[in-house]
This record gives structure tokens, sequence and C-alpha cells, in this order.
């Protein structure tokens, strides 16, 4: 076969990218099926949170965005990265450039509403009496714009300053993105360690209140001090709360931090895509979470499939 056949652009020998192999078309396949349950899925979440005024709760607000975030993952994001692996790129600067930015605001945008889940658990655990004061739903609107608004200027910020020092790539026939060192430290701080360390350390302080909190429901429903009172039923709720979003933290540092750790380190690109996989899986994962702890999220998707929320003053439903 001619090796012309092998380019991107033919007529462009020595400047001309090769086409994919044939290797990366196969990842294409389970890439495309969890792209189109995470689309799925979340807009379950999506819809169900946006339609019910009962589901108009701080935390609920903030998983949300976190929703909206894996949308874009699975109806944008992953596309063009199946696009990238199993084509040669010829849409142009443009969309590659919208690609890239893209990409960096919705990853900083799950980093952050992450963070923000961490704090709002941490807040009601410690200190549950004035959680309803502290925490209310127009703050979180508040804190929900900012996270976006500061992901959006974060991307904006570090895709013009590596643009202005010029293309990286190497070949007509790609769409690629690197940073200079100096950028990519600034993004591993602000986008992974601090972060991370956040989430980390909020959680840990939720899990040793938590743990304290139900020793002590326990110790006094056992001699008989506590009944079950609306505040017991409070605590217990805001600990299981804890305890599924805990669930969903976890599950979101194990399946982000390969696919962080790895696309930093060089000489790593073989377990690239291993990474991607497990990063999208997380998106995945996240409404099945939601399926199996929240029975309002059940409840809601059972009007959603059966079109009850065609109905006349279906917002106003009783999921809980």
């Amino acid at each position: 076969m001619d090796t012309e056949d092998h380019l991107c652009f033919p007529q462009l020998l020595n400047i001309s990218c090769q086409k994919p192999s044939l290797e990366f078309h196969l990842h294409s396949v389970p890439l495309s099926v969890m792209a189109v349950i995470i689309v799925v899925l979340n807009l379950l979440v999506i819809v169900s949170i946006s339609h019910f005024r009962q589901l108009h709760t701080p935390t609920n607000l903030l998983l949300l965005s976190l929703a909206i975030a894996d949308y874009l993952l699975g109806f944008q994001i992953i596309p063009g990265q199946i696009y990238m692996m199993t084509s040669c790129w010829f849409l142009g600067d443009l969309l590659c450039s919208y690609f890239m930015f893209s990409l960096l605001t919705v990853t900083s945008a799950s980093v952050g509403n992450m963070v923000l889940i961490s704090i709002d658990r941490y807040v009601a655990i410690s200190d549950p009496l004035h959680y309803n004061i502290k925490v209310t739903v127009k703050r979180i609107r508040l804190c929900i714009g900012l996270c976006w608004c500061l992901s959006l200027s974060y991307a904006g910020t570090i895709f013009n300053n590596q643009q202005t020092q010029g293309k990286y790539y190497s070949c007509y026939g790609e769409c690629i993105f690197t940073m200079d060192f100096n950028t990519g430290v600034a993004d591993v701080w602000v986008t992974f360690i601090l972060p991370l360390s956040i989430i980390i350390t909020l959680y840990t302080r939720v899990f040793v209140v938590a743990v304290s909190q139900a020793r002590a429901m326990r110790s006094h429903v056992r001699c008989g001090k506590l009944k079950q009172s609306v505040p017991l039923r409070a605590k217990k709720s805001e600990l299981k709360a804890a305890r599924t979003l805990g669930i969903l933290v976890v599950i979101f540092l194990l399946c982000f931090c390969p696919y962080y750790t790895i696309s930093l380190v060089p000489h790593f690109d073989e377990f690239y895509l291993y990474a991607v996989y497990l990063y999208c899986l997380n998106s995945c994962v996240n409404p099945l979470i939601y399926a199996l702890f929240y029975p309002w999220f059940r409840r809601a998707v059972k009007h959603i499939v059966t079109l009850s929320i065609l109905r006349s003053g279906s917002c106003d439903a009783n999921l809980l």
C-alpha cells in the first residue's frame, strides 16, 4: 500500500499527520456506549431535579450541577475524543480550540462541584442546627454560578496563555493541546492537589463527626434517654446523606486520580485510554448511586418514563 494512503493530507507529504491506527477504532465502541449511558442517566438527573420543586434543595442543586458537568462530558467531550482517536482532525483550528476549552472547563467544574458537595456535607454534619440558616438555596445557586464562572475563566486563562506562545501541532491533521512546565505545575495545584486536599480533609472530618454522632445516638437510645423524635430522624437523614455522598466522592477520587496522574507522567501513554475509561465510568456511576440510595430519584424517573411529568401540576408531585 502506498505510504500516502496513511497520511491525513497526502498532498502535504512532509507536514501531514498519519491516520490513526485500527487499534484505536476498537476503543471507540466501549467509549460510545459509555457516552450514551452517561447522557441518558445524567439527563434523567437533570430533568428530575429541575422539574420537581420538592427536589430544589441545596444538596440536590449541587448534584444537578455535577450532573450537568457529567452530561457535557458524555454529550460533547467523549464524542470529540472518539473522533480524535479514530480520524484525522478535519474540523479546523476553531473547533479544536473549542473542544480543548470545553475539556478544561468541564474537568475543573467537576472538581469544583465535588469541593462544594464536601463543604455542604461538612456543614450539615458539624453544625446541623444552623445548616438551614447557613446553607440556603439562594447561596448554593450563587456558589454554583461562581464555580462555573471560575471554571470558564480558568480554562480561558490557561488556553489563551498557551495560544499566545504558539500552536503545538507537530503536523497537519491532529488536534492537541499541551502546557509548558510552569502552566502545568500551576494546573496541577489548582485543579488537582488543592481541591483533592480540601475534599479529603473535609470528608475525614465528616467521617469523624458522623461516627461520634452515631455512637452518641446509639448510646442515648440504648439508655432510653432519647425517643424517636424529629431531631433524631433529622440526624439520621444527615448521616445517611453524608454516607451516600461520601461514596460519591470516594468513587470520584478513584476514577479521577489515575486520569490526572497518567496525563502528567511521561512515557505512560499506553495507559492513558484506560485512565479515560475510569474517568468516564465515574460519570456513569453517579446516577446509579442516586438510584440505589435515593428513593426520590427512583420515583422521579418513574414519572419521567411514564410521561407523568407532562401532566398539569406534575412539578408539585410528592416524591419524598
